[in-house]
């Protein structure tokens, strides 16, 4: 297992940052949070860039890069707080095509969304918030040639902006692994009703899919126990992805609060020269960078399909959630009074890193999986 970045990795990472730096900043977000602007603009330059290319297979017109690229490009994007599809699209939508469809249904989707005339994402959650498949209680029931879904479907990232989503269910009267599925089902069908989420900058809703109908050549693999199987790397793939980008927020709020420390002055003096504020600020460092190199290595085992995949996984997730609650709640103290108000950018950062903790498994979540894999 190669633990060091690539030349050309690296290269993708300074040419992402710079683009993002330059094209993506804070008043962009900030007028999108405010309801003031959209991403519009900046998703098409992504597409002219071939962004939602990079993870998609040469033989569907993608680049054909990997997990790690994708993990690379989420951190980049947690930075800046980067609004719009791509994200979910990248790390959510792709993984389960490439994990689930056959040759015909790769080419049928993965080529519009190589090009940005599509875009996805993943329904999972239900009531109890489990993200295991083998806990789903949405139904599919085959109706000559189509599939009748029933259920409903909790804190869907993106499920306002993107054109495809892809529903995990069971064929009605089986338990466990056996009957769980996949199906592509259009957006707009799927009556997604907006949430009023904690982070502005991303679209989030709730699926009512009573009654939907879809056709079977939408259907992903046949239902059983090896769709779950890779239903569940693509979670991990997805889980370890809100991880990477948790670091990449929380480095964005440990940087803007370690300029301000050195600027802020009390009694004469930067109150980043303080101990006790040199404390807190080793204490944060400490926590992102544990939380960066569990996540990276947790990405590792997903481009390798290693056997730790689960494990790594789970213990990235409970990293990032502990980092950016520490980090996230000492950069707003030390900003002081200025950290609480909106005319700030603090907020929006703290929305993203509380709001990414929050899906597909808290980090007290991920410890209770944890603890499954250690005990059984």
């Amino acid at each position: 297992m190669e633990l060091e970045f690539s030349a050309d990795q690296e290269e993708l990472r300074l040419g992402v940052r710079t683009f993002l730096e330059a094209e993506c900043p804070m008043t962009l977000v900030r007028a999108v949070v405010e309801g003031k602007s959209d991403y519009l603009s900046l998703w098409s330059q992504m597409v002219e860039l071939g962004w939602p290319a990079l993870t998609i297979p040469e033989t569907y017109g993608g680049l054909g890069l990997g997990v790690l690229e994708a993990a690379v490009v989420s951190e980049e994007l947690g930075r800046v707080v980067a609004p719009g599809p791509l994200f979910p699209t990248m790390t959510q939508f792709i993984p389960a095509l490439l994990a689930l469809g056959d040759s015909e249904t790769k080419a049928r989707f993965l080529g519009p969304v190589a090009q940005g005339k599509c875009t996805g994402t993943l329904a999972l959650t239900e009531v109890g918030a489990s993200v295991d498949p083998a806990q789903v209680n949405t139904t599919a029931t085959q109706d000559g040639n189509e599939w009748v879904l029933s259920g409903k479907k909790y804190a869907v990232l993106g499920g306002l902006d993107v054109d495809e989503i892809v529903v995990v269910a069971r064929v009605s009267g089986t338990t466990g692994d056996e009957g769980v599925a996949a199906f592509i089902v259009p957006a707009q069908t799927a009556n997604p009703v907006p949430v009023v989420a904690l982070d502005a900058t991303r679209s989030m809703a709730t699926l009512d899919i009573n009654g939907i109908r879809v056709s079977s050549d939408r259907l992903l693999g046949e239902p059983g126990p090896e769709s779950a199987a890779a239903i569940r790397k693509v979670i991990d793939e997805s889980i370890t992805a809100l991880a990477i980008e948790t670091v990449g927020t929380s480095q964005s709020i440990f940087d803007l609060t370690l300029n301000y420390a050195k600027e802020r002055e009390q009694f004469g003096v930067p109150i980043g020269s303080f101990q006790a504020i040199k404390h807190r600020f080793a204490d944060m460092l400490v926590l992102l960078e544990r939380a960066r190199a569990t996540s990276y290595f947790a990405a590792l085992t997903v481009a390798e399909n290693d056997h730790r995949r689960p494990l790594a996984v789970a213990t990235a997730k409970a990293a990032a959630g502990d980092c950016q609650r520490k980090i996230g709640r000492e950069g707003i103290q030390i900003h002081g009074g200025i950290g609480y108000t909106w005319e700030h950018n603090m907020h929006i950062y703290v929305r993203r890193v509380l709001t990414d903790a929050q899906l597909l498994g808290s980090a007290d979540e991920q410890r209770a999986r944890i603890a499954d894999f250690l005990f059984v």
